[in-house]
């Protein structure tokens, strides 16, 4: 069996004559992929909202497991994100903002902003990915509770 964390193998399969994929990640459940009209069917997600889904689970994987280390209670967690496409072809992001919104107690924007340097620096290969070719904006609403 291969390691995971070493060697990843994805595959697509086209469902119909337009562009609709599934996709597949062994021991997983199939993903739809597909394009909006009229190129194709509004059936899945588009590669770039996974793209900014991946982005955004690699973020929160990070603070969630920095924060718990330090003992902080999450009570609620979540990240919202925006990619701003370019104009002309590639229609890549240019830029993403990540709005990262914690409930907690005694979580303080300072912590939130240090743990997030290091994810970008250091455990989210995701963001290493794109880093250097497209603007990563971070915002934190906290909610104290």
């Amino acid at each position: 069996m291969t390691d995971k964390s070493k060697e990843l193998k994805t595959t697509v399969t086209l469902m119909n004559n337009r562009l609709h994929f599934n996709g597949m990640v062994e021991g997983n459940a199939p993903i739809s992929i597909d394009y909006t009209p009229p190129l194709g069917d509004n059936l899945g997600y588009t590669s770039l909202e996974l793209l900014l889904l991946s982005l955004s689970s690699c973020l929160g994987s990070a603070l969630l497991t920095f924060l718990r280390r330090m003992d902080k209670h999450i009570i609620n967690f979540t990240i919202h994100s925006t990619g701003f496409r370019k104009e002309s072809h590639p229609t890549s992001f240019s830029r993403i903002l990540l709005e990262v919104e914690v409930t907690s107690s005694g979580i303080t924007e300072a912590e939130l902003k240090k743990l997030t340097r290091m994810a970008e620096e250091t455990y989210c290969p995701v963001w290493d990915m794109i880093r250097g070719n497209v603007t990563v904006d971070v915002n934190f609403n906290i909610i104290i509770r």
